[in-house]
């Protein structure tokens, strides 16, 4: 999804993490909302910037797009910035340490959620053309708080826990940003399908089925034996996210 990126001199912006170019930094305070301030914003602030939440437990940002393609194509945009998320645990992750999606959204280390991405795009938005922005926004448990005697939380997990190098919130900010400016370099060039099998290399199986992407992003699951694909509506998917707490904001426990 080739993306304009052009400078608005009316963008907040706050020189505190080692961005690469074009990306531009709004940061706000612990009890702000990345993903939300970054859809409010977008029209203003433009292609390129990122929303970040300095938080010590979280790893909470978004970052704003402008695709020039139609809107049922363009949220393949959310495949991009997964992937891109993927590769960055991936670089601090120790060795051998499974990392795996659960389409369309969650994210799982080891077994355990560790937080998950989503998309927004303008409410008026229509299918065939292109929307003025596109809003990806991740959160990520970096730090495991509260009790986790006794199973309380079998199903979540934290990177601390899960042996990541000392990785903190920005660093893994940083380097989401490089991955996701190689994904974009990648679509521009034609090549939607890397993009595509990186993001489903990491996709939970699922037994006696084949997947792929479909043009406008939906999943397509072939099951052995059956004549016709399933379709898995992304666009329906991306309306509630499966690994969000709306009581804490925060990665589900």
């Amino acid at each position: 999804m080739p993306t304009e990126t052009r400078s608005r001199s009316r963008a907040p912006s706050v020189p505190a993490l080692d961005l690469p170019p074009p990306f531009r930094l709004v940061t706000l305070r612990e009890v702000g909302d990345a993903f939300s301030h970054a859809v409010a914003i977008a029209t203003e602030a433009g292609a390129g910037t990122i929303v970040y939440v300095g938080r010590f437990d979280l790893a909470e940002f978004a970052v704003v797009l402008e695709p020039d393609e139609p809107l049922r194509t363009a949220r393949r945009a959310f495949y991009a910035g997964m992937s891109a998320l993927g590769d960055a645990l991936v670089a601090h992750a120790p060795p051998g340490r499974p990392i795996a999606f659960d389409w369309p959204d969650a994210i799982r280390v080891d077994g355990g959620v560790v937080g998950g991405g989503r998309l927004a795009w303008p409410s008026k938005a229509e299918e065939g053309a292109p929307p003025d922005w596109l809003v990806f926004g991740a959160t990520i448990r970096t730090v495991a708080m509260g009790d986790r005697q006794g199973g309380l939380r079998p199903l979540a997990a934290a990177l601390d826990e899960e042996g990541f190098d000392d990785v903190g919130s920005g660093r893994l900010v940083e380097s989401f940003a490089r991955h996701l400016m190689a994904a974009i370099d990648t679509w521009r060039a034609g090549d939607f399908g890397a993009i595509a099998k990186t993001y489903l290399r990491r996709l939970s199986p699922e037994k006696g089925a084949s997947r792929e992407i479909d043009g406008n992003g939906d999943l397509l699951v072939q099951w052995k034996g059956a004549t016709q694909p399933e379709r898995r509506s992304l666009a329906g998917a991306l309306a509630v996210p499966s690994w969000l707490d709306p009581a804490t904001g925060g990665p589900r426990s």
